[in-house]
């Protein structure tokens, strides 16, 4: 059966209270920065860790983000030295955190944090992974171009049909993730945004506990989107029919 919104895990598993990291990759977010810190403030429960993961000096996010960290100790810049571009900075995060739970979250605003305490709590009982979905009954995505959206949507929900994918929300990169897991499972993407689509498949043809909660995705009002639909298919369709073979024994 397909995952409900708040599925009761099959087994019993050690609660984890380890914080919660918060890995950030930007690129260019002056404008959006700041509502975003208060976003966390405001939705996220103490203690966490927010790393902010950039490419390269210049970036108009650092001098916002300096300023704010003078007095949030718990807000930390950090490099990329992976290599160029949203994978690359996700990856340097998980370099860092290796253990407990980590949350990666979009700098635009696309992502609703009023669901991160849900994410925990279904963390603590022993999720894995915990997907937040714009694609399950109480979920909705706002804006955004139409063809991204649309093959989103029927990736999403075919792999759920077809497969039982624990998430009807495949790609959605606001995610919560086992950092341990992640360390485990290996990332393997190198285009862009497919990583979330990758590391879940692989949990799921393991039988990792995977659960979902509904969200609301809203498109960035500021500052430039790097998504490129065409140029990243192949890698998603690569980790699509990944997905779509029987999964490995338990």
């Amino acid at each position: 059966m397909h995952s409900s919104t708040e599925p009761v895990p099959t087994s019993s598993s050690t609660h984890d209270s380890r914080p919660l990291a918060l890995i950030v990759p930007v690129y260019n977010e002056a404008q959006n920065f700041p509502a975003l810190v208060a976003q966390v403030e405001r939705h996220v429960p103490p203690p966490f860790t927010l790393y902010v993961v950039y490419d390269f000096d210049q970036d108009t996010t650092l001098p916002v983000a300096r300023a704010l960290a003078a007095d949030r100790p718990w807000l930390r810049l950090l490099k990329n030295d992976v290599g160029p571009g949203v994978v690359s900075a996700i990856k340097t995060g998980f370099r860092q955190v290796t253990s407990g739970p980590a949350l990666v979250v979009m700098a635009d605003l696309s992502d609703d944090l009023a669901v991160v305490p849900r994410l925990l709590a279904l963390y603590r009982r022993g999720y894995r992974i915990v997907c937040p979905s714009r694609y399950m009954p109480g979920g909705r995505q706002l804006g955004g171009p139409f063809l991204k959206g649309l093959l989103s949507r029927a990736a999403a929900l075919s792999l759920w049909l077809l497969a039982g994918f624990p998430t009807r929300d495949a790609t959605n990169n606001f995610r919560l993730y086992d950092a341990a897991l992640v360390g485990e499972l290996g990332i393997e993407s190198t285009a862009g945004f497919e990583l979330a689509l990758e590391l879940t498949a692989k949990a799921f043809r393991r039988g990792v506990k995977i659960a979902e909660v509904p969200t609301v995705w809203r498109d960035r009002t500021a500052g430039q989107s790097r998504f490129r639909v065409l140029k990243w298919m192949p890698h998603y369709l690569r980790w699509y029919f990944y997905a779509l073979r029987p999964s490995l024994p338990a």
